[in-house]
C-alpha cells in the first residue's frame, strides 16, 4: 500500500519535469523500513526512527523532510498519514563545501595515478585517465561525461544529450582534448561490443556515477589529496569548479571583456541562468592579482 503510493507520488513529480532520483530512492528505502514496522502509511514514530539511522545531521535532516513533504501530499487524501515536524533534527543552517581548485601538479598526479590503474593493458586505465581529463579540460557535469555516445563525438565538439535542464548542448573541443579523445577511441573500437557508450568498464558496459566516484576518491587519497572517510577533501565535482577559474584566469581585459567571458563560460557549463555560474567562481592567487593590478592601473588613473 504505502510502496504503490510512493511510486505514484514520484510518477506524478517525474510527470512534471522533476528527475527525482534521490527522492526516489529515499522514499523506497522509508517504504521497506515502514514495511518491516508493519506500516501501511506514514507513522511519525516511524519515519523519526528511520531518519536517526542516517550518517550525519545534515543527512538525518534531508530524510525527514523528503518523507514529510510526501506526508503532507498523502495526507489529503487519507487522514491516518501522520505528518511529522520539520525541526526534530533542528534547523540546521547551509553551508557551502569549500571545493578544492586542483593545481597543475595534482592534476597531473591524479591522472598518472589513473593511468596505472589494475589490470594492465586494459580500458579501465585508459578510461578513467581520459574521463578525469576531459572532465578537467571541459567542465562537464559527471553525469553528463559518462552517459556521452560514441556518436557524440563529432567534429565540431561534444554533443551533451538531455543536460540537467533536458537540453542538448555542443560543447567545443581544444584540440589537445580532442587528440586525447581520439587516442582514447582508437584503443576503445578494439572493445567493440553492443555498449555505445564512450566510456566503458571492462566488462564492455557503461560506467555508473558510484563506481566512478570510489575511483576518483581512491586514486586523489593515494597521491595525498583525501585523508579518507569522515574527512573533507577533493571530490570529483571540484574538477568542473577547476575549469571555471582556470577559465577566468585567463581571460584579461576590462570589465566588458570579463562580463562577455562569463556569459560564454555560462553557455560552455550548461547553465540556465549566469548567477549559477558564479557559484563555481572562486578567488585563487592569481585571479587575487589580477584584481588587484586593475584596482591599482584605476586609482592610479584616478588621482592623475
Amino acid at each position: 500500500m504505502l510502496n504503490r503510493m510512493i511510486n505514484r507520488y514520484v510518477e506524478l513529480h517525474r510527470a512534471m519535469g522533476f528527475k527525482y532520483r534521490i527522492q526516489n530512492c529515499l522514499l523506497q528505502n522509508f517504504s521497506a523500513f515502514a514495511a518491516k514496522h508493519g506500516d501501511t502509511y506514514v507513522r511519525c514514530k516511524t519515519v523519526l526512527d528511520w531518519a536517526k539511522e542516517a550518517p550525519s545531521p545534515a543527512q538525518r535532516r534531508n530524510r525527514l523532510l523528503t518523507v514529510r513533504r510526501f506526508a503532507i501530499t498523502m495526507k489529503a487524501e487519507d487522514k491516518r498519514y501522520e505528518v511529522p515536524p520539520p525541526d526534530v533534527f533542528g534547523r540546521e543552517t547551509f553551508r557551502r563545501r569549500i571545493p578544492h581548485i586542483l593545481s597543475t601538479e595534482e592534476l597531473k598526479r591524479l591522472l598518472i595515478s589513473a593511468s596505472k590503474l589494475k589490470p594492465e593493458n586494459s580500458i579501465r586505465p585508459i578510461t578513467y585517465a581520459t574521463l578525469f581529463a576531459l572532465l578537467a579540460s571541459t567542465g562537464l557535469r559527471i553525469s553528463e561525461a559518462i552517459a556521452l555516445n560514441i556518436k557524440d563525438v563529432t567534429d565540431d565538439g561534444l554533443i551533451v544529450r538531455a543536460t540537467k535542464f533536458r537540453k542538448d548542448r555542443l560543447v567545443p573541443l581544444h584540440k589537445s582534448t580532442r587528440q586525447a579523445i581520439q587516442r582514447y577511441l582508437s584503443f576503445r573500437t578494439q572493445y567493440g561490443g553492443i555498449d555505445q557508450h564512450l566510456f566503458i568498464s571492462n566488462n564492455e558496459s557503461m560506467l555508473h556515477y558510484p563506481t566512478v566516484n570510489s575511483i576518483f576518491l581512491q586514486l586523489v587519497r593515494s597521491i595525498g589529496l583525501h585523508k579518507g572517510p569522515n574527512y573533507s577533501g577533493v571530490c570529483i565535482h571540484d574538477l568542473r569548479h577547476r575549469f571555471a577559474v582556470k577559465s577566468l584566469e585567463q581571460c584579461h581585459g576590462n570589465r566588458i571583456a570579463v562580463s562577455r567571458h562569463i556569459a560564454a563560460l555560462s553557455t560552455y557549463l550548461g547553465h540556465v541562468h549566469i548567477s549559477d555560474t558564479y557559484w563555481y567562481l572562486h578567488a585563487t592567487p592569481m585571479l587575487m592579482t589580477q584584481i588587484a593590478t586593475t584596482q591599482e592601473k584605476f586609482y592610479g588613473r584616478k588621482k592623475s
